[in-house]
Formats: structure tokens, sequence, C-alpha cells
């Protein structure tokens, strides 16, 4: 009786879901989830991927969910199990990523006895979701059919609007859990997919009005940080930045500096010119108008945090604000892409004719001063970036790594008309699940190749990832400097346990990592053997490994 019951109610549920748009499932094994795994591999409408260790599945289904910004359903047994999804579901929480959560527990009569397997799992992922949901047990009828159903749809939707993230629904299951093999195939039809549109936020016409008149005729500068991406934004932003006739500093994550928007005032190497004091107050701005969190670049961010006498703009439409700097003057709460399409409308004055053309020549000699020659035999990363980004196919996927890799993709990406996608994991900027957030990308992409640009520790912090590499395609670069070689620029450095504490070296043969799991390997050790290497991985079947040996120090000079 409890079996079909458990399964009736799992399956509403799951349908409820789907109501609104949810399709993938990552699934892991364990016994009092098996109600939550019948009825999403029962349901037509859900892809079910499995993932053994939870915290991959985490990340995986984070990669999922960036594809079609669509919430995934994330299922595990009771008791320390979910607890492994906690580094992912904080960063979808920052970042602002659907997940589903579906933890099954125990019932009630085993809480708090010491039952074995059986924890608090009561809100256990504490302010790092958007809702959380404890429905209890299973009943019987179609009247509690209906309301978990619906609790399912209202799941769904509020992972995705106002504020888009993390929903955790708690699920407690009484045995048995596996029913007859005919209630598996007697549940309910499934729901009509309704796919709910989600409101566009517009701006206030007199807001709009108010900030035009202090853009008009002054010299600003259009800052697009990371989670800045929208469908729309790039070419509405773009127009608004040839209009005022400013500078568009665009952060590598932000979707603005590959594609067909491309215009000259696009500028990316803003880190390298304004370290200078003289240049940051040549530069100064009468405004700041910012969409999207705060820029990688710390130089950028300096910059930033010395506000103009104009007062900063803000654009952020799901109720966050992200401004480390405090110094906000004007929030606009509403769509992005509205924002550029209302400011246009009101035909604002550009700045003087050469305030931009000052950027743009400061950005030119930061390209000239930059580079190396691309003749030395080390490989240095500016020269990796350029052969890599010259090498991908249109309409490739870029995963880059946090720490030294974001940084170094940031200073030496130079900007294209070519269409690509680059996306990291800057919720909390972690070095975790950077593996499985790939596969994850890989596993929902459909257009061009998924490449990942990875540090050595950030690689071996997710190698029980690759296990899913064998389903998939694409190209993961390892940048290895053995250890965490951005320490190497912090006051750490100086200090007498900098190797044991803070560059801890794996010591690790990537090359027996690429065996265990059955990869491709190319190992690159001079700068001209990268642009074959990483040709032939775009070519070869599955996940392709390339590590690109770096002599630190030759880096840091």
């Amino acid at each position: 009786m409890h079996a079909t019951l458990n399964l009736q109610w799992a399956f509403a549920l799951v349908d409820g879901l789907t109501t609104q748009g949810v399709h993938r499932a990552v699934i892991s094994p364990g016994s009092r989830s098996t109600p939550l795994v019948l009825a999403c591999e029962r349901h037509p409408a859900v892809q079910t991927w499995v993932q053994i260790d939870e915290r991959c599945a985490g990340f995986f289904a984070l990669g999922l969910a960036r594809c079609d910004a669509r919430p995934v359903i994330l299922v595990a047994t009771s008791g320390s199990a979910p607890s492994h999804w906690y580094p992912a579901v904080i960063e979808a929480s920052e970042q602002g990523t659907p997940l589903i959560l579906l933890s099954a527990d125990r019932p009630p009569e085993l809480q708090g006895w010491h039952a074995n397997q059986t924890t608090d799992q009561t809100r256990l992922f504490g302010p790092h979701v958007r809702v959380y949901e404890n429905p209890g047990l299973p009943l019987s009828g179609a009247g509690a059919r209906g309301f978990i159903r619906m609790l399912g749809a209202r799941a769904a939707r509020q992972a995705q609007w106002p504020r888009p993230g993390p929903v955790h629904v708690n699920q407690p299951f009484r045995e048995p859990l596996v029913p007859d093999l005919p209630a598996i195939h007697d549940c309910e039809p499934p729901a009509q997919t309704r796919h709910d549109a989600r409101p566009r936020l517009m701006p206030d016409p007199r807001q709009i009005e108010r900030v035009s008149s202090l853009l008009s005729d002054r010299p600003g500068v259009i800052v697009c940080g990371p989670a800045a991406e929208a469908t729309g934004l790039a070419p509405a932003v773009s127009e608004l930045g040839e209009r005022l006739r400013c500078p568009l500093l665009a952060d590598p994550l932000s979707g603005l500096r590959f594609g067909d928007h491309l215009h000259g005032g696009v500028l990316s190497r803003y880190d390298a010119f304004l370290r200078n004091p003289r240049t940051r107050s040549n530069l100064r701005p009468a405004w700041v108008l910012r969409f999207g969190h705060p820029p990688v670049s710390k130089s950028l961010q300096a910059y930033l945090g010395d506000p103009p006498d104009g007062g900063t703009v803000l654009v952020a439409a799901d109720g966050d604000w992200p401004d480390p700097m405090h110094n906000t003057g004007e929030l606009i709460q509403a769509s992005p892409v509205e924002v550029c399409r209302a400011l246009c409308i009101q035909d604002p004055a550009p700045a003087p004719a050469d305030w931009l053309e000052a950027f743009q020549a400061a950005d030119r000699r930061a390209e000239e001063e930059g580079f190396c020659s691309g003749k030395q035999e080390t490989p240095f990363e500016g020269d990796i970036i350029a052969d890599l980004l010259a090498a991908l196919p249109p309409r490739s996927l870029l995963f880059c790594g946090n720490s030294l890799p974001i940084r170094a993709l940031d200073t030496w990406s130079g900007t294209g008309t070519k269409p690509l996608g680059i996306l990291g994991n800057r919720g909390v900027s972690g070095i975790d699940g950077n593996v499985s957030t790939l596969l994850g990308l890989a596993a929902g992409t459909e257009d061009g190749p998924v490449v990942g640009l990875l540090g050595d520790l950030a690689f071996y912090h997710d190698m029980n990832g690759l296990l899913a590499a064998e389903d998939h395609e694409g190209v993961i670069i390892v940048l290895n400097n053995d250890g965490g070689g951005i320490f190497g620029y912090l006051d750490q450095a100086e200090l007498p346990g900098f190797e044991r504490y803070w560059l801890t070296p794996t010591g690790l043969d990537l090359s027996r990592v690429a065996g265990l799991y059955d990869l491709a390997f190319h190992r690159v050790e001079k700068q001209t053997s990268f642009a074959p290497a990483f040709v032939k991985a775009l070519e070869e079947p599955g996940i392709s490994l390339i590590e690109v040996m770096l002599d630190r120090q030759y880096s840091m000079d």
C-alpha cells in the first residue's frame, strides 16, 4: 500500500514541476529516494542523468540549468547525501541559477531516535534556497495528489521568479519503497506543460527621464559584469553605448566581448590601463551605468569604488543589490534590456568627442604592451588564451575556472565578432565543482563544442566528476602551475609556510588521471605545441584533456 502511494505522490510532484518547463533530472543512487527516482524515470517529459557523487551531481545540474535557465531536478536519498549538494546550492543561489532539490527523508517516527541514515534535514540549506517545503508523508486521494502536483508547479515557479535560485522540497517516505511492477506503470496521465511566461519588469518612465538627463552630454562609462547576460542584452546595451559615445567595459563573463553586436566602444584591456593612477585620474567619469554583478577585475573595481560626481546607476531586475562598493546613487529595478531601450528612446546627447577616443587609445596601448611575441618556448597564459580563442569554432561555449584562469582570460581575451559563449561559476568564486559544471554544460548544449579552462587545483578538486566524461564531448584544458599560483601575487607569498599552506602543489601526473577515466591526453610543454594539440582535441570523440605545463615564476615575471 505505502509503496504504491509513495510512487503516485512522487509522480504527481514531478508532474507539477514539468508544468513549469522542468524537463531534466540528475539522480544519485539511494534507497529512500526510490519513489522520486521512479517518478522521474517514468515521466515522459523528464530526461535523466545519473551521478554517483552528490557533490558532482549538484554542479552537473548547475551546468545543465545554465544552458537554458530552466530549473533542473536533483534527487538524493536521506542522511548525509543531500548535504553534499551544499557547495552547488550556494553557488546557484549567488549566481541566480534555478534548481529543484528533492531530498528523500525518513518518516517522523524515525527522527530523533538515532535511526540508521537519519538526520535533521529541515531547512538544510538555510538562507541559500528561495523556498523550503516539507509536504509531509504521502496522502491518498485525488485531492491530495492535486495538492502535491500544485506544490510542484509552485516550487518550479519560485525557482525561476522573481529571484531565480534553488528551491528545496524535503519529502519523507515510509517503507515499503518499491511497488509492484503494474503499479509503476499505473500512474495518472501527466498534466499538460504550460510554460507560464515570466514577467518582464518595465522601468518607470519618470526614472528613465531622470537617468537620461544624468547621462546626456556628459562623459561616463557603462560597465557590464558577470551575470549581466540576458537574451537581447548585448545588442541593446551596445546600441546605448554607441548613442552615448561612451566606453562599454565588458567583463569576460558578461556575454559582450564576442559577437556580431561588437563596436569600437566595447573594451576589454581596462584591467591593465586602469592600474595606472594617472590614467584613472584622467579617465574619471561623470557617471557610471552598471549591469550585472561586480566585475572580476580588481583595478576596475577600484576605479568604480571612487564614486563619480553624477553618481552610479545600478540596473538589477531580480531584487538583488550587487554593490560591494556601496556607492549606488540610483537603483533601477527593471529588465536590463528594457532599460537600454527606454534610454535610447530618450535620445540622450553623446559624450564629448574625445572621451571615448581616450579610452580606445588606452586600450590599444595595453594590448600592444601586454602580449608576448608568441615565439618563446615556455607556455604563457596570454598566448595560450589567444591561440584558444582563435581556434574555437563559432558558437563554442568556454567555461572558465576561478583564481588565475578567469583573471588571465579577463586580461588577455580581447574582443571579436565570432559568436562565443563564456561562462564561469562566479557566484562565490570557488574552485569546487568545475569539472562537473563543465560536463553539465556539455550535456545541455547542442550548438558548438564545450571547452573548459581550469587550474590544476580546480581540476583536482573535482576529479570525481570525470566519471561522467564518457557520455559527453568537449575539451578540458588544465593550466598546471603546480599549485595555487594566484597566492604568488598576494602577501601570503612572503610567509615561511607559503608552499605548504597556500601554494599546496599536488604533484599529480595528469596522464594517469586521463588513463583512469579513458580520456584522450595531450601534454603541452612548449608554446608552439598548444594550438596543434587543441585542434586535434576538438576532433577527438568524447572528452579530451590537455595539460599545459606553466612556469609559475615565468608567468609572474
